[in-house]
């Protein structure tokens, strides 16, 4: 039985499009996206990649959020958009534990 190659950005790129899709589902959306996402990748190792690839990719892009909103009003832009960013990285890690299980088993199906 040969072993199916996968690819991490093809596992990332639909772990994404199933989370957004499947956000009304608070369990159940993360960890069939997860699923579908780590059987993609290939295996457990690109699964767990998938995962942390696009949380790496955010987690710059809400660095950036407070540079970019600094230009008008200093002071006030610095804090929503500190408000913003440690809401978003509550969802965030909300949303990565399921993923994470979820490519461990899709990883193991692939």
């Amino acid at each position: 039985m040969g072993r199916r190659s996968g690819s991490v950005i093809a596992g990332s790129i639909w772990m994404l499009v199933i989370s957004v899709l499947l956000f009304w589902l608070p369990v159940f959306g993360p960890l069939l996206a997860g699923i579908v996402g780590g059987q993609k990748a290939g295996g457990v190792g690109g699964g767990l990649m998938a995962v942390f690839l696009p949380a790496i990719v955010v987690a710059i892009l809400i660095a950036l959020i407070p540079a970019a909103t600094m230009t008008g009003i200093p002071v006030v832009g610095a804090v929503i958009a500190s408000i913003a960013a440690f809401g978003l990285v509550v969802v965030i890690g909300l949303q990565i534990g399921l993923l994470l299980l979820g490519a461990i088993i899709g990883g193991i199906l692939a």
